[in-house]
C-alpha cells in the first residue's frame, strides 16, 4: 500500500519540475511482486491511497503516471540492499510462475511453474483489472513494464522462453503474450490517454532478442494500441555481455525505433546533463528523455535544467521558491 513516503517522494518531484512522474513496477497481482513489500494495484484498497498522491502531483502541474507489471521468475526476492536472493517459504517466498520453468540464474535460484493456458489468461485479466484501477486512481498515463527480465520479458526472450504450444518457438508465437496483454490493457484505457510499453531491446546475450526483434515487436505494439516504446535493454539474463554501460548507452535504441517504425519513444540509461537530454530531443532520437537515478540524486534537476538551458523558470518553479532562486 501506498504511504506517507510515497506521497513525499513522488511529490518532491513535482515541486521540484518533473513534467512525468512514473510510479514505476507496480505488481498487478501478489505473484507478481518482485519483493514481499512491493507496490501493488491487485485489490481497490490499493486506490485510495493513490488518488491523494496523484491529486498532489497534478495539482503541482506534474502527468501522474503508473508502470504496470509483473515479476516472473524474478519474483519472491528479497530487497536489493537485503541480498537481492531468492526468498525460502522460512524467509516468506512463494510459487512464482514463468512462462518456462527455468529459472533465472545466480541468487535467483528459484524455478518457477510454467504458466498454462489458464495462467496466461488470468495474469491478462489481472493486468486489465490494474489497469482500470489506474485509470480511477487519477492516472494519467499508463505503462507496460515488458522488460529487464520479467513476465513479459521472459515470453519474447528465446533465453527465457522453451514452450512448444501458440506461446513460444516462432518469433510471432513469443510476442503473443505481451502484444495480447497490450490489448486487454488498450481496451480498458481510453484512446485519450498514453499507454506506453518498456522493452528490453536486446538481451546482450548470444542467441538472445535482439534490437531488430524490437523494431518489429514495437510494430505490433504500435498495431495493437501502444503511444510510445519506453526503449531499455538487458535485465533478461546474469550471462550477459559486452554490456556498453554508460552516458546514453541505451538511446540508439529510441532512436532506431522512433526511426522505423514510425512511433514515439522514450530514451533511458544514465542521461544526467541537461545538454545530453536536450540534445536527444533536438536530435530527434527521441521524444521523451525519462531520468530515474540522477532525480533520485536531485528531486530538483529539472528547475537546475531550465537554468541550464536558458529557460523560464516560471512555468516550473513553485511561486513560494521563486522569489528566491
Amino acid at each position: 500500500m501506498a504511504t506517507d513516503w510515497h506521497l513525499v517522494h513522488l511529490g518532491a518531484r513535482a515541486v521540484g519540475g518533473a513534467g512525468l512522474i512514473i510510479a514505476e513496477a507496480t505488481a498487478v497481482e501478489p505473484r507478481g511482486r518482485i519483493s514481499p513489500t512491493d507496490a501493488g494495484l491487485w485489490s481497490d484498497q490499493h486506490i485510495g491511497p493513490l488518488v491523494r498522491i496523484n491529486s498532489f502531483v497534478s495539482k503541482h502541474g506534474s502527468v501522474p503516471g503508473i508502470q504496470l507489471a509483473h515479476a516472473g521468475r524474478k519474483a519472491s526476492a528479497a530487497r536489493p540492499w537485503e541480498g537481492d536472493h531468492s526468498l525460502t517459504e522460512e524467509e516468506g517466498g512463494w510459487e512464482t510462475i514463468a512462462s518456462s520453468a527455468l529459472a533465472f540464474g545466480d541468487k535467483l535460484w528459484k524455478v518457477p511453474k510454467e504458466m498454462t493456458i489458464q495462467d496466461i489468461r488470468g495474469v491478462q485479466d489481472a493486468f486489465a483489472s490494474a489497469a482500470n484501477r489506474a485509470l480511477d486512481a487519477g492516472y494519467k498515463w499508463l505503462e507496460l513494464h515488458a522488460a529487464h527480465g520479467y513476465l513479459c520479458h521472459s515470453f519474447y526472450s528465446p533465453i527465457s522462453n522453451k514452450r512448444t504450444d501458440q506461446y513460444g518457438g516462432s518469433f510471432e508465437n513469443r510476442i503473443r503474450f505481451t502484444v495480447e496483454t497490450l490489448e486487454r490493457m488498450r481496451g480498458v484505457w481510453p484512446e485519450s490517454l498514453p499507454l506506453a510499453v518498456r522493452l528490453s531491446c536486446s538481451d546482450w546475450v548470444d542467441g538472445g532478442w535482439t534490437p531488430e526483434e524490437s523494431i518489429e515487436l514495437a510494430r505490433k505494439l504500435k498495431e495493437a494500441g501502444a503511444d510510445l516504446i519506453d526503449c531499455s535493454s538487458g535485465f533478461g539474463s546474469p550471462d550477459h555481455k559486452n554490456y556498453p554501460f554508460g552516458p546514453g548507452w541505451q538511446v540508439h535504441f529510441s532512436e532506431a525505433i522512433r526511426r522505423e517504425v514510425g512511433i514515439a519513444t522514450a530514451a533511458v540509461g544514465l542521461i544526467t546533463e541537461p545538454s545530453q537530454a536536450n540534445d536527444i530531443i533536438a536530435g530527434g532520437k527521441a521524444d521523451i528523455v525519462l531520468l530515474a537515478r540522477q532525480m533520485l540524486k536531485d528531486p530538483y534537476w529539472p528547475q537546475h535544467a531550465a537554468k541550464a538551458l536558458n529557460h523560464d523558470l516560471k512555468s516550473i518553479v513553485p511561486a513560494p521558491y521563486l522569489r528566491w532562486i
